[in-house]
């Protein structure tokens, strides 16, 4: 291979930078998007105010338990302190917390942009389906670009910095640790006002599921966005890290026994090239007359056939191993496939949702039997993809 590792980690560094100032302009066009309906700004406005209130305070005791892990992680690991290496247990510190700061700023962005995109959406919603599409998708690709922006650039400067996978491990922990708690204190919240709102609102009330009215409902709003937005971004954030660092320190013993660091390069070529292929995807996601699912389906399509594309020909320029292309590519295609299998299933457009919709007018038993029969069926193309 002709060019040496230090190429690859600039390659990932400038592509996750690139994903950030997109991100940035994506947050820009949204939030100029017009929203002049007060009740619209009223709820939204409670609804942001609620869920900064409560991610200001889960992070507080999310950063105690941070620091009391960190604390631990700089005594015992990756060897006890006293039976001497300070120095690799002071770094596999800073990396664990890195990796806390990272995930965080991942909620962090994701709540801000997602606060702002819910008000946006719903103004545009009361101009037709394609303003309003367009707004929602582009206001969660903010947070896509900085979960999968942050991981790339998080990754690369630990390689770019140590050379060491194993504090890669630290990183990932740390993206761990706060992902974890996020999602389930976020979880539970929501939970437990959807609930409130379903007792107190529609059973005690009568008065409509997510009508304003109820006060529970804007808690339900505010457990969503940090549940399902903040939670959920530090749980990708969390996964995304963790494929790459198993990915690196696979390919770093397969790189000791041969003498090289190809394999290496290879993992951060071809993560930056799918974060280049998502940058181009979502620019080409616009809705036609077909309808929000066909735009979702054409972005995934530009995005796939441009990243097969573009590793294909950082295989060939780089001399990286064919085998190794063919094995993604054939992953690619099995999650595609798997998609294909889950929009079926769930597609209120396809047979099945239909069938399952005609069984309910007979009664709640073949309600059961037919919904519980195509969940099982809607199963088996995610196996036959995972024996592949």
């Amino acid at each position: 291979m002709p060019y040496s590792f230090n190429t690859f980690i600039t390659i990932s560094i400038v592509v996750s930078l690139l994903s950030f100032i997109f991100a940035a302009w994506l947050f820009r066009w949204v939030k100029k998007r017009p929203s002049g309906n007060v009740k619209i700004a009223e709820v939204g406005a409670f609804i942001k105010d609620g869920a900064n209130t409560f991610l200001r305070k889960e992070y507080i005791v999310l950063a105690k338990f941070a620091g009391v892990v960190a604390l631990l992680i700089l005594i015992l690991l990756p060897s006890p302190i006293w039976q001497g290496g300070v120095g690799s247990n002071i770094a596999m510190c800073i990396s664990y917390i890195a990796g806390t700061i990272f995930s965080a700023v991942a909620g962090v962005i994701g709540i801000r942009i997602a606060t702002i995109a819910n008000i946006k959406t719903a103004e545009a919603a009361q101009h037709g389906i394609k303003p309003s599409f367009l707004a929602g998708f582009r206001g969660g690709a903010v947070m896509g670009m900085a979960v999968v922006g942050s991981t790339l650039l998080g990754v690369a400067l630990v390689m770019a910095i140590t050379r060491d996978t194993t504090l890669l491990l630290g990183f990932s922990f740390g993206a761990s640790s706060l992902a974890l708690f996020a999602k389930a204190g976020g979880g539970i919240f929501t939970k437990t006002a959807d609930l409130s709102a379903d007792l107190v609102g529609k059973v005690e009330l009568g008065i409509p599921e997510d009508d304003p009215r109820n006060p529970a409902v804007i808690a339900d709003n505010v457990g969503d966005n940090v549940g399902d937005v903040a939670g959920m971004g530090a749980d990708l954030f969390d996964s995304n890290v963790a494929s790459m660092a198993a990915a690196l320190v696979l390919a770093g013993v397969l790189d000791k026994a041969a003498g090289g660091v190809a394999n290496s390069a290879m993992v951060l070529c071809y993560a930056a090239a799918g974060l280049l292929a998502s940058i181009i995807g979502v620019c080409m996601a616009r809705m036609g007359k077909s309808g929000p699912t066909r735009a979702l389906n054409n972005s995934t399509y530009v995005t796939t056939a441009i990243f097969t594309a573009l590793t294909a020909l950082a295989t060939w320029v780089f001399n990286f191993q064919w085998r190794i292309w063919g094995a993604s590519v054939v992953g690619l295609f099995v999650g595609m496939i798997i998609g294909f299998a889950t929009e079926y299933y769930t597609n209120d457009e396809m047979r099945p949702v239909r069938n399952a919709a005609k069984a309910a007018e007979s009664g709640p038993a073949l309600t059961i039997l037919s919904g519980v029969s195509y969940g099982f069926m809607s199963v088996l193309p995610a196996l036959a993809g995972a024996g592949l």
